[in-house]
């Protein structure tokens, strides 16, 4: 049988992202997370996941979902709305919304990823006739959101203020929403949020803030708002469960006529299964953690301050991070993987992040910290990259 035309174009696709150097593979991971894990039939040390503060397979964590199978077997059933929802659920989202709180009369609503969460946010509080603001370097699920709200998406340069009022004040929206990432993903940076909300409060729009790497990090775990010490109704804050939680899912905290609209409007929410309830129950006993964790997030701070120590003598950009996102700008795609494959080799799993995810021409490496790295995995990597960086045989430094 000849091949199908419609086969045949994506065959050239595939192609034409492999000549790129676009081309992304999985690794199957054969070990729970950790600072190490089993790839096939080797340990490598992992710079590569989100597991923040190494909860994701710490024993309380993994006893709690086990006793909670027990009770409450593997599978939700159903929606919420439906009959998927259980006493765990509403006990975690009345732990999440008094920990994370915004300001002081808020509800919390869990989501099965923080995409969801995203969309259902979007979707949800802005519509035609109205102005979603984002900046630049936003996640893609904000911007996702956006366009399936059928709102007018502004972009505004990264982290600029200034660029966000002037468009602010340029707008005839019927509404404005402002969204933003509060760490952002593959930069490390913060949002100044502070400056957002006093936009926010000017222009009386809502300020949607993702906080998927700041949640159970800063602020003493509460996330960015914490750490700027801002609170307002017009926040509206998601964060994720499967980043310093360790486990999976995403939460909204947001005033209760906000949380009462998305759960009654949003398809997100309304049309999928909710996460199985044992679920609930581990990332409670992750919350415990994170409320305690003021010694692990000690630690990661030390790893920071000296991964940047002995980062910031390499020949390549350094993004000035003080989160546990450390990116190292490379610049074109072929050489980040060539690096990152260098790496590999030596045991060391950095993943090389390319366009789309971000812009071309800034191919990089994405180096993750975790509390539970020790220090001498910071030094073997910094080594590793060193010898790399001066390797006569090879020219890994453009």
């Amino acid at each position: 049988m000849p091949e199908s035309t419609l086969i045949a174009k994506l065959l050239r696709d595939e192609a034409a992202r492999s000549a790129e150097g676009l081309l992304r593979t999985r690794r199957a991971v054969a070990s729970a997370q950790g600072a190490r894990v089993i790839v096939g039939d080797r340990e490598v040390v992992a710079f590569a996941s989100n597991d923040y503060l190494g909860l994701a397979n710490h024993p309380a964590v993994v006893a709690a979902a086990r006793d909670a199978a027990g009770r409450w077997g593997v599978g939700a059933g159903a929606s919420h709305l439906v009959c998927g929802h259980t006493a765990a659920h509403d006990a975690l989202e009345a732990e999440l919304a008094a920990f994370f709180r915004p300001h002081e009369n808020v509800r919390a609503l869990t989501f099965s990823s923080g995409y969801l969460a995203n969309l259902a946010i979007l979707t949800a509080l802005a519509g035609r006739g109205d102005a979603v603001f984002a900046d630049r370097l936003n996640h893609a699920c904000l911007n996702d959101g956006a366009l399936l709200s059928r709102a007018r998406l502004v972009r505004y340069a990264h982290a600029d203020a200034a660029a966000l009022g002037a468009r602010l004040r340029a707008t005839d929206a019927a509404q404005r929403l402002i969204a933003t990432d509060a760490v952002f993903s593959m930069d490390g940076d913060l949002a100044p949020l502070p400056d957002l909300l006093a936009l926010a409060d000017e222009f009386d729009a809502w300020l949607v803030i993702d906080d998927a790497h700041g949640f159970g990090v800063l602020g003493d775990g509460r996330g960015t708002l914490a750490h700027f010490d801002l609170r307002s109704e017009r926040i509206v804050a998601m964060g994720t469960l499967g980043k310093a939680a360790g486990v999976a899912g995403a939460f909204v905290v947001a005033h209760p006529a906000v949380i009462e609209t998305l759960l009654q409007t949003s398809r997100p929410y309304v049309y999928t299964t909710a996460a199985p309830a044992l679920l609930a129950e581990a990332t409670r006993a992750a919350l415990a953690l994170i409320r305690d964790g003021g010694a692990r997030r000690a630690h990661l701070a030390q790893l920071i301050a000296h991964w940047r120590l002995r980062a910031g003598s390499l020949p390549w950009k350094l993004l000035p991070s003080s989160t546990a996102i450390q990116p190292i700008v490379i610049g074109g795609n072929a050489a980040a993987q060539s690096i990152a494959a260098a790496l590999w080799q030596r045991g060391f799993w950095v993943p090389a992040i390319r366009p789309p995810t971000v812009p071309a021409g800034t191919a990089r490496l994405r180096v993750s910290l975790s509390a539970a790295h020790t220090l001498a995995d910071i030094d073997a990597l910094a080594d590793a990259l060193t010898e790399l960086a001066f390797d006569g045989a090879n020219d890994f430094r453009r």
